[in-house]
Parts: structure tokens; sequence; C-alpha cells
């Protein structure tokens, strides 16, 4: 599964560490994994030889099924999940069909990929609460996939979102001890990479987690008899996984199914895409806002720029390459940050909520008093997070001095009087430097209803006027 609790700071910078054993110049090699390589999307294949070969005339033959699974560890997917998103609508854009498989059972194991210690066990409810509001999440980008980025002329595959404790909610231990775990075997279960390293930690490994290969396997199984599933992606973190499916299924029924991996995106320290120890940028509204998701990647690098257009965005690559032409004539005007924050807002939070960061960008950034007005509450504190939000009864004739003291923002007595005299208030960007004032429409009170006031240079109050 691609695991979903990693860490990815808001303003991190991150690069992309691939080497691909596809070979584009391949005779052989398809349109679609021609132009994933060619984006750097796509970095190994399993087993090699036949995914070079069979896999291109396979996908040529007719609409094939492509699965990729997604552990609901927290409550929402972060910008580390998303490449592998990417990859299934690359996918469903040529016309195959994809599946999101949210790991509502593997979440309860723990995948031990890529981790020094045992993850902490989570209940069934807190897995159930993820798993409703991640598939949300992935549907919401499916559709805006399809409203914004897909050329309506071409025929799209089907998109199914499954939960794998679905097909095991049912089966006892002995069953399925007794139909799958005859087919594993323990000396190629502990060769595995994720296996041997944590073997060697202080800690060890849990006979829980040893057996997360043995599900993910059984997933693909599954897949493949209900819904002719060949095809499974994940990180290449995960190809001792996706290597354990393979000889599952070739032992149980003999047919040839393949893994492709994508590569993991690390940041400039060498962290992988979503592990830090500070703040994550996650896919769901309630805890990165559009603003925030759009400054990310707004701020990235000059030199990470061009990979990610590739990465995460469906622009041409011909198109990708004239943006960095302009940019390399005009780095000031940062056409391609400008142009790749866009596209990744738009896939993970449609039209909408790009306008949205658009309008936050412009009143942080801009001081533009229309955009203000033209803010919903909800972009208010979005963009404001740690503002308190107030609601208060305008009283006639209520001033600047009394607006601070309604909402605490000053001290009482002199104190606070002074440093509203002395400049140290703003009112909707503008200096309000005469307490004694009385607020006048259209500028200290927006037409919206609200007030954003500042004390000082962060300390950020947020007012709605009832009664006007």
């Amino acid at each position: 599964m691609v695991r979903i609790c990693r860490y990815l700071s808001r303003h991190g910078s991150c690069i992309l560490t691939s080497r691909s054993n596809f070979h584009s110049s391949s005779p052989s090699l398809n349109a679609l994994l021609s132009s994933l390589h060619k984006r750097g999307i796509l970095k190994e294949s399993f087993p090699q030889d036949a995914a070079q070969d069979q896999l291109p005339r396979l996908l040529q033959s007719g609409a094939q099924t492509v699965y990729c699974g997604f552990d609901p560890t927290a409550d929402s997917l972060h910008v580390g999940n998303l490449l592998a998103i990417v990859g299934l609508l690359h996918f469903r854009d040529a016309g195959h069909h994809v599946l999101a498989v949210l790991g509502g059972a593997t979440a309860q194991i723990g995948d031990p990929s890529g981790k020094t210690s045992e993850r902490e066990r989570l209940s069934g409810d807190a897995v159930e609460a993820n798993t409703r509001s991640i598939r949300e999440s992935i549907q919401r980008i499916f559709t805006n996939h399809e409203l914004h980025f897909h050329d309506s002329s071409k025929k799209l595959g089907t998109v199914t979102v499954l939960n794998n404790l679905s097909w095991y909610k049912d089966r006892n231990v002995v069953g399925f001890l007794s139909e799958a775990g005859r087919h594993f075997r323990m000396g190629t279960m502990l060769s595995r990479h994720s296996v041997q390293s944590r073997l060697r930690s202080a800690d060890g490994m849990s006979l829980t987690e040893f057996t997360y290969q043995v599900f993910q396997a059984f997933d693909f199984h599954h897949l493949n008899q209900v819904y002719g599933c060949r095809i499974q992606l994940g990180g290449s973190d995960q190809l001792g996984n996706l290597m354990t499916g393979h000889e599952f299924i070739h032992k149980v029924s003999g047919e040839e199914v393949y893994g492709l991996t994508i590569p993991l995106v690390t940041s400039s320290v060498g962290d992988k895409l979503g592990k830090t120890a500070g703040n994550a940028v996650w896919l769901n509204r309630d805890k990165t806002s559009p603003f925030e998701l759009y400054q990310f990647f707004l701020r990235q690098p000059d030199a990470s720029v061009e990979g990610y257009l590739k990465l995460f965005t469906f622009l041409p690559l011909a198109e990708v390459e004239k943006l960095m032409e302009q940019q390399r004539e005009d780095p000031g005007k940062r056409l391609a940050h400008k142009r790749l924050a866009a596209e990744v807002t738009k896939l993970v939070h449609g039209k909408e909520g790009l306008e949205s960061a658009k309008r936050c960008t412009s009143a942080l950034y801009h001081s533009s008093v229309q955009a203000l007005e033209e803010m919903s509450d909800e972009e208010l504190q979005e963009l404001f997070r740690e503002a308190p939000f107030h609601e208060v009864l305008l009283e006639p004739g209520t001033s600047v001095i009394d607006t601070c003291r309604m909402v605490n923002a000053i001290p009482e007595g002199p104190k606070g009087y002074r440093m509203v005299s002395e400049g140290a208030v703003w009112i909707n960007h503008k200096r309000a430097d005469k307490p004694d004032q009385v607020l006048i429409p259209k500028l200290h009170i927006l037409s919206n209803g609200l007030t954003l006031l500042r004390v000082g240079k962060k300390n950020y109050y947020i007012i709605r006027w009832l009664g006007l």
C-alpha cells in the first residue's frame, strides 16, 4: 500500500530520486508507458523482462485494469501520495480501468516498508472514519481530473474505490491460512529488504507486521480474480510487496501479472516526500487549505519546477519545455512556478479551490481590499488559521479603540491607547492610528460585513459584525 502517515514540510524543497528501468527507445513500449517514462512517473517493473516485452502488448490489446492501494492510517492523503493518484489518472485517461483500494484491513496490520519501528495500533472506528474521509478525497480528485483535464473526445476508463476490509471481514484466520498461507515460503518472505532491515533493528518485527506482505499479495489475487486486474502500481519502496503478489498469483492461477513502481520524491535533505519532523501538506481542505497547497508548490526551488511539472501536471511535455524557456528568459515572472501551483491546486481542489487560493494570495501578499471583500468566512479562517474569529454586535459610534478592546487585541488603559496612536493597529490592510475614529463602512467594515484587524506584525483578528 502507498502509506499515508508521512510528513511534508509546507515550505520544504523537494527533488526526484529516480533511475528508471524502462527504456523509452524500445520499439515495443506503447505510447502510455513511453509517456509515463519520459515524465519520470515510472521507475521499475516486475518481472522486468516480461514487463518490458509483454506488458506493452497487453495494454495495446484493449482496456486493462490497474490498481493502487492506500492505507488509511490518517484521515487525509498528503502530497506524498499524489504521484500514485496521478499515475492512476494517466492510465484512466488512456482508457484503462483503475481501482483505488483503501486498506481498511491492512491499515490495522501496518506496512513495515520504510519504517524503523512498529506503528501504533489503530482502532477499527478510527480506520473506518479515515477510510470515509480518504474515499471522498480520491473521488474528488478523479472528478476534478475529468472536469478540468480530460480531453472529452477520448474515452475514459472507469474508476472504482474499494475497501479491502470487505473481502476479509467474513474470513476466519484458520481458513485464510489454510487457503493462502501454504503458498508463501518463509525464506522468500524473510529475504525482503523491509523485513531484513527491521529484524536488524533494536525493536525487531512483530508477527503482525511480518504478515503484511501476505495480505497485500492476497489483495492483488482477489482483484485479479474478481476484477481481472493484472497491473499493480505502487511506490518504489513497495517493490518487495509487489513481487510477493506476483509470485502468489503465479502459484495459484499461473496468470501473468505485473508490478509498476513510481519513484519516491525526496526533500533537499533526503527525506521522503511527506516525512519531516514538522508540518504536512494534506489533500483535504480542512487540514491544508487550497491557499497553503498553492503556496507550497509556488515556493519550490527553481531546480525542482520542471520535474514537478512533468510529474504532477497533465501538461504536454512540449508545453512544459516552452514554459521553462519562458522562465529562463524572464525568471522574475516565475511563470513555471505559477503554472505548477495552479495545475496542482485545480486537480486537488477544483476550479473553485484555485480561485480561493488566488484570492487569499492577493489578500495576504498584495494587500487587496477587493480580495478581502470577496473572501468567505471559511477562506479568511483558512488564511489566518491562528486568528481568533469574533461575532460582534455593531453599536452606533463604535470606534477603532472600541473594536480593539472588544476582541481583546490590545491591553486596557493608556498602553492600549498608545499602541493604536503609535501605528501598531491595521484594519483591512490600512493603518488605523486614530483611536477615537468611528468605524466607517467600506473602509473599516467591508461590504461582506467583515473586518480584518492586525496588531503588530502577526496578530490577526477576524470580526464579523452583526446588526448591519
